[in-house]
């Protein structure tokens, strides 16, 4: 500290008062925060939403749920409990961004409100708008975590009658949003009612066991069945007219009576995660397809059946979830959906006649392989011909996994840990690049040796920030980040969220390190995508004949100075107003542009190809005039320890010829360097370092004199 403190008042006025600026604006970002409400529940919202005869109780500390109590005339009792869906499962949604909403679940398991509170799925935001989301939210009330709860669309009112699931309906040309909001709620109430009501025995949905992709055994379908890794079961006709004594439906099944000890369906159960299992019941080229099909987590099951009663009914829709078979972990019902494999089987003669369907359960659902998969068959009997009295039973058995297959949960079995393990290549990728870039830049003279070959790094670099970094493994860092943890330090939240992203966290570790080295040109000259994507129209467009126009100094400091407030109106904005906030950050055409590769409303295609025009006539125009992510990354940089861009007495003075040639018009007249609109492309000090470009290096060969430089010295170092 004391050299840091002694390196400060080394340092020009200009620089310090530059310095404290930034501490100060730090200070408003932080006063910002201590009012934040934004996205946050605050007492006073939740006593709107639960109004009074209910009493809101204190917020918990150790678990992010408030207590809504019930009063009557002789004592107060928790009626429910209410929580934010983002605090407990923040699973994104198309733009990257989870839904948030709110959750009022009863002491039984029964949702007694669900209420959006934000979400930005580019669907409801730009196309049907939000009404059909609200009207397909409302259908939670008084359904229960206990029931299997699905997602139907236009489904009829004797095929939700004879389901063994409840179907709400789900909304058209949005089914994917819906579905990632359904995992939402439901993953996050589960949580919940794990904790506050002891559902699944209070286990912990993120501790899980995990299948092992390296245990495998060439075994026929005999072996299978041996080692415990296909489970038989049969239910004869004698016990399901058991299970129908004393209701309408005794005594309907005539084939049945004739042969009671007869199968009424024969169920077979294969985990083909299980690489003993996939590998020997599938093709190759199928297990192939279906390990890339499969997202991280996500456990796909094969069901078999053979007798009189099918697997699934006559009007069974391919790729939907199965009526008449539910499954549940911890008496919780997990869903599962039809993959729809158009594949055939490895299975002996006498089974080719089968019933098969291969399901998926997804990883937010919380399959835990190690526990037993508990199913249910429902079969349905009718009594009469004209409006036939419909009664049904549910027939369980279940399959447990050997525990040679799995490994079991341990404290690094967190979901988000999934992510990083899963995208385990693409942050390889990622460290390589980065630390190519870092050894690059800390050994410019041989980046610098000349103009061709600064030109194909950085263009070649350029290119692997756009279309690596950006369009493939969505890495682009956002003014979004900023107003996330502000919102998330206001409410107490854990910054745990961002872990699910594991690009845009290694990004922000190192662009906080370059802070202190180089300033905030390594991101916004380096490993923006967005930038990178101006930047190349730019070549692309002047090799065309397109020119750029030089702003004025006296105009581009004016304009320079519009990044900062537009920081300032977002940041304040996410103190007032969550819905203004997120209209604001739209000036950033990074979602649509980058995340969303120019597939959405007009409006914002428009905006996004509009900026990126502009860097064809004003050089990277929006990245120096509007940008409020780059507003924000030059305060981070006043952070920097070193003026690394050496100078000569002669910079400024007489000579001009780096300040002409810097595009971004980060060149003082007196040859000094604004490193707080520096982008480091290092043009300058490729000039610096040619004895056929520096003007007094020139002068110095012809004259033959030895020209004085001003070393580069680390702030806080005395020279």
């Amino acid at each position: 500290m004391a050299t840091f403190l002694q390196g400060l008042r080394a340092r020009s006025g200009k620089a310090a008062a530059r310095f404290f600026q930034g501490l100060l604006w730090g200070v408003l970002v932080l006063l910002c925060a201590s009012a934040a409400q934004a996205g946050v529940m605050t007492r006073a919202a939740m006593e709107k939403a639960f109004p009074a005869p209910l009493v809101v109780g204190e917020k918990e500390r150790d678990l992010p749920v408030w207590p809504i109590y019930a009063q009557d005339l002789t004592s107060t009792t928790v009626a429910a409990y209410a929580f934010e869906s983002i605090d407990f499962a923040p699973i994104p949604g198309f733009s990257g961004t989870p839904f948030n909403l709110l959750i009022a679940l009863d002491k039984n398991g029964v949702f007694m409100d669900v209420q959006v509170l934000s979400q930005h799925e580019p669907v409801f935001l730009d196309g049907l708008g939000e009404a059909p989301l609200f009207k397909f939210v409302e259908q939670y009330k008084a359904l229960s975590l206990k029931q299997s709860i699905k997602i139907g669309l236009n489904q009829s009112g004797s095929a939700k009658a004879n389901s063994a699931n409840v179907y709400i309906d789900g909304v058209a040309k949005a089914t994917a949003s819906v579905r990632i909001l359904n995992q939402s709620l439901l993953a996050a109430s589960l949580k919940v009612a794990r904790a506050k009501m002891g559902y699944g025995e209070g286990s912990d949905p993120d501790l899980l066991a995990r299948i092992r992709p390296d245990v495998f055994k060439a075994m026929d379908w005999n072996a299978l069945v041996k080692a415990g890794l296909v489970t038989r079961k049969v239910f004869t006709n004698a016990e399901v007219e058991a299970a129908f004594r004393g209701t309408p439906g005794e005594g309907q099944d005539t084939e049945g009576a004739r042969a009671p000890d007869a199968p009424f369906v024969e169920l077979y159960f294969a985990h083909l995660n299980v690489p003993s299992a996939g590998r020997n019941l599938l093709p190759a080229a199928t297990w192939d397809y279906l390990n890339k099909r499969l997202d991280p987590g996500d456990h796909a099951l094969l069901v078999m059946s053979r007798g009189r009663y099918s697997l699934v009914a006559d009007d069974f829709q391919r790729g939907s979830v199965p009526d008449r078979l539910t499954l549940n972990q911890h008496q919780l019902p997990l869903e599962m959906r039809d993959l729809d494999l158009d594949t055939t089987l490895n299975l002996p003669a006498d089974l080719q006649d089968a019933q098969w369907r291969v399901f998926r359960v997804i990883a937010p659902a919380g399959l835990d392989p190690s526990l037993p998969l508990n199913f249910e068959l429902m079969v349905t009997r009718a009594k009469g011909q004209f409006m036939p009295e419909l009664v049904n039973k549910r027939f369980a058995f279940s399959a447990q996994l050997p525990g040679d297959y799995f490994e079991a949960a341990s404290a690094d079995s967190k979901t988000w840990v999934l992510s990083w393990t899963s995208r385990w290549w693409e942050l390889l990728m990622l460290v390589t690049g980065l630390a190519v870039l870092a050894w690059s830049l800390g050994k410019p003279q041989w980046l610098t040796a000349s103009p061709q070959r600064l030109n194909r790094f950085r263009t070649g670099y350029l290119i692997f920030t756009l279309f690596f970094i950006g369009w493939y493994a969505q890495g682009q860092l956002s003014i979004v980040n900023f107003t996330a943890v502000i919102q998330a330090v206001v409410a107490q939240r854990s910054l745990a969220f961002f872990l699910y992203d594991p690009m845009t966290v290694l990004l922000w570790l190192f662009v906080a390190v370059t802070f202190f080295v180089w300033g905030r040109g390594t991101f916004c000259g380096w490993l923006c995508p967005f930038g990178a994507l101006q930047e190349l129209i730019s070549q692309l467009t002047q090799k065309l004949g397109v020119k750029t126009l030089r702003v004025s100094t006296a105009l581009d400091r004016q304009l320079k100075r519009v990044k900062y407030v537009v920081l300032a109106v977002i940041l304040i904005s996410a103190c007032v107003s969550v819905t203004w906030a997120d209209r604001l950050v739209e000036v950033e055409p990074f979602k649509t542009s980058i995340t969303l590769n120019f597939v959405r409303a007009w409006p914002f295609v428009l905006w996004a190809v509009a900026t990126v025009l502009l860097s064809s006539f004003v050089y990277k125009g929006y990245c120096r005039y509007l940008c409020p992510l780059g507003a924000g990354m030059g305060l981070l940089g006043r952070l920097r320890r070193f003026d690394w861009i050496a100078r000569r007495t002669e910079c400024g003075q007489p000579c001009q010829r780096c300040r002409s040639d810097c595009a971004y018009q980060a060149i003082e007249k007196t040859g000094a360097i604004d490193y707080d609109e520096c982008f480091q492309c290092l043009d300058c000090v490729v000039i610096y370092e040619s004895e056929t470009l520096c003007v007094p290096l020139v002068n110095a060969a012809r004259k033959g004199k030895v020209q004085t430089v001003i070393p580069i010295v680390p702030v806080g170092v005395q020279p």
